[in-house]
This record gives C-alpha cells, structure tokens and sequence, in this order.
C-alpha cells in the first residue's frame, strides 16, 4: 500500500495536470533551433552538388551603397589619372612659360628705350632703330605678341642689347594726347567786343567747311585750307580761337609753336606728322597752331644742328598743310603778332588762304569791351566809362580788362563793395606804367 500509493499519485498527478496536457497539444508546431557549430570548420563541398549550390546573398541596399562607393572611387580615380597625365604633359610648357617670366622680371629691373620698327626679317629678327642712334639688326623674345607688330610701330627694346622686349600700345604720342582739347572753353562770341568781321571770316573759312561742305561743291570751288590770325599783342587772337572751339562740335587740337621743337633729330617732324595723323583720325577737327613764328620763321643759312632742326621742322609742317595728302576735313589755324618774320611759303595761297588782321579796338570796340567786361561789376554811381573810351592812349582788349580786373582789386582792398571812378585812374595808370615800363603819369609833378 505504502508502496502503491505514491506511484499511483505519480500516474493520476493533480487536477491542474489536464490542463498542462491540453495546452501542448494546442500550442503548433515548431522546428528545433539549428545546433551551434562546434568542432572543426566544415570543409567546401566539391563537385557537382558545389556547382548547382546558390551563393548567400546580402541585403540589396548594402549592395547597392558599395557599388556607389566603388563607382565614384573609380571617378576619383579616373580624374587623378587625367590629371597626373596633363601634368606630364604641360611640364615643358610652364618650364617655359616660367623662364620666359624669369627673363620678363630680369627686364622690368632695368629701364626700356622706346624705338621704332623698321623691318620685321623673320618671326624672331627685326631692324629697329631710335631717336638717339642708328638702326640696329637685334632679336624678338618668344613672349612678344608677333601678330601686333608692323614696320613703324613704337616698341620697348632692352636697354644694353636693343632686343624687342614689348609693344607700345598705344600708338598716339603722349604729347599729342595732351594737345587735345577735352572740354570747350567758356568763351564765346558774345564775349569778344567788336571784331565783327574778323568773326565773319573764320566762320567762312573754318566753320562753314565744316558743317555745310555741300555749298563749296556747288558754287564749284575748294574750301579755305586754314587762315592765320594775326596783330597786336591782347588784340583778341587766342580769345577768337577758343570762342570757335565753344561754338564747333568738331575736334579741336591746341599746340603752341615751341612745343614743335623737339630735342632729338627727327623728333620735331616726326611730332608734326603724328599730330596731323590724329586730326585726321578724329576729323572732323580743327588745329589751332598758336605763336607760329616759333617755328615758322624765314629760312636762312644755319650754323648750329638747333637752327636746322627747327627748320626741318617748318618744312614738316609746310608739307602736312600743302603735301600729297589730302586733308580733308581738317582745318588749320595759325596765331602770330610777328607775320612778317614768317616764311613766305607758309604763308602763299594753298596753305594759308585767308589772313586775318587784328587792329588795336577803336572807340566803339572799346566801349563794347568795357560794357563786356564790367557788366558783372558792381559800379559807383560816379563811374563814367566814356572817359577811358574816348582817351588816346592805345589800349587793346588785354588792357582793358587788366584795367577793369585791377580797379577790383583796389575796391576789394579798401573793404568797399562798389568800384568807384578813382579806382579805374588808379587802375589806369598802373597798367599804362607795366605797359610802357617807365614812370606813371603825374607821379614827380
């Protein structure tokens, strides 16, 4: 019994046992879990059976991430490659480039003449000369642009061995550029007192050719190439030629006699040719030639290379102004108060047509040159102007508003607002004394 009874509790177990057993027959089926390998690693299968196995496949966005990292270390790859090639292949030109700029940088450390091409020999040999010695057979460096340069171009050449080292260019001489009037003047005709037909004349003969040429064509005859203006020193000459450059639209060209002169041989002429090929680059374009007689003086057996050289200079300027070339649209303007120290040559018809004469004013000039310049001037009430008009001393238009200028002056310096007519006596006679270099009137009586 004692022995039965445990066995027998053992096989009919506790109520809560059914239920166990009926939760395991419930509960599906599951595969057991694979062994954990343990041992020695598992050998390839060989054969057949290898051949026909599938390989293990990873996740196909991993894939797709280590293909694109592949592909662009290709690229990477691909343009190191490029780029080592190019390197190999541009070496020898940059250690060109870079002993041509060794060579550039040896010059910019010494000065540079400027010369004159005469004649290209070939693409690396040229003949160039200078305004200081003769022509010179020499060599052009690899770097100067070959396609720019042309017989008669201005160049750089180096200092010791004369070798073409640059281009200038900018063909125009400096000095030429200065010549140009860039902004007009302020004067106008209203400005000039009298001088009624010297106004007349240079209208006809330098602006009327220019803005209405149909009218020479049709009466059948060639328009005035260029008119000299000359008289007394203060007459109105350079006031009349600026009054032409306010009231033209043409390009207007200012040069002054002694700027023709140059130092070196050659240079002065050379400076007159330059000077008549811009005019007729930039025609229409008038040339106001002032003090002429620097230049323009009568030719005579010179002694001194100073003498001939100015003289060369003249006969220059005798040739631009009648030569074989046509001038066209550029008109000439000469200013002189010594005309009759000038060469006949530059003064016969064809190269200078018409002669202007600047007389000292008369009464009504001169009434008309102090209404002019004291229209602006506050004036006592005691100022009779008539006085100074109707007096014989020979004033020109100079004077007289060095008269007016100075009757200011003495206003301004006794603190009064208003000119007065002691101030124009003093003025008067502090001009006449600087004018005639000698004692004012009255002053010892």
């Amino acid at each position: 019994m004692g022995q039965g009874s445990p066995g027998g509790m053992g096989k009919q177990g506790l109520p809560g046992d059914r239920k166990h057993d009926g939760d395991k027959k419930e509960k599906k089926f599951e595969p057991a879990a694979p062994p954990a390998r343990v041992g020695r690693k598992q050998r390839k299968q060989k054969g057949p059976d290898a051949a026909a196995r599938l390989p293990v496949v990873t996740p196909l966005t991993k894939c797709r991430l280590r293909l694109l990292k592949l592909e662009r270390i290709k690229d990477y790859l691909l343009m190191e490659e490029e780029y080592v090639s190019n390197q190999e292949r541009l070496k020898p030109q940059e250690d060109k480039n870079e002993e041509d700029r060794s060579k550039v940088d040896d010059l910019r450390g010494s000065p540079m003449s400027v010369g004159s091409l005469e004649e290209l020999i070939d693409e690396n040999h040229a003949i160039v000369s200078s305004s200081m010695g003769p022509e010179y057979y020499v060599g052009i460096l690899s770097f100067v642009d070959k396609d720019q340069l042309e017989p008669g171009c201005a160049i750089l050449m180096h200092n010791k061995v004369l070798s073409v080292v640059g281009l200038l260019q900018d063909e125009v001489d400096p000095m030429v550029s200065v010549m140009k009037v860039e902004k007009a003047p302020l004067e106008s005709y209203a400005d000039i007192g009298g001088l009624d037909a010297q106004i007349q004349e240079i209208k006809e003969a330098v602006e009327l050719p220019l803005t209405h040429p149909e009218l020479y064509e049709d009466i059948g005859i060639k328009p005035p190439k260029g008119v000299i203006l000359y008289g007394e020193p203060g007459t109105g000459k350079t006031l009349l030629a600026k009054a032409v450059a306010n009231s033209t639209s043409a390009t207007f060209l200012r040069v002054v006699g002694s700027e023709l002169i140059q130092k070196y041989l050659g240079d002065g002429p050379k400076l007159v040719r330059e000077l008549f090929r811009v005019a007729d680059d930039l025609s229409p374009s008038i040339v106001f030639i002032d003090e002429i007689d620097a230049v323009g003086t009568k030719r005579y057996d010179a002694h001194s290379g100073g003498e001939r050289e100015i003289q060369r200079t003249m006969l220059e300027l005798l040739n631009q102004l009648d030569g074989f070339d046509s001038r066209g649209d550029v008109k000439v303007i000469l200013a002189t108060n010594r005309i009759e120290s000038l060469d006949p040559a530059l003064l016969r018809p064809g190269r200078i047509d018409r002669k202007i004469e600047f007389p000292l004013p008369d009464i009504k000039t001169r009434r008309r040159i102090f209404q002019i310049h004291t229209s602006r001037m506050t004036l006592a009430d005691d100022v009779n102007l008539e006085e100074f008009v109707m007096t014989k001393d020979e004033f020109s238009g100079a004077d007289i508003k060095a008269i007016c200028t100075e009757a200011g002056l003495l206003a301004l310096r006794e603190r009064r607002m208003k000119v007065t007519h002691p101030d124009f006596k003093k003025a008067k006679e502090k001009v006449m004394f600087k004018k005639k270099e000698g004692v004012p009137e009255g002053l010892y009586m």
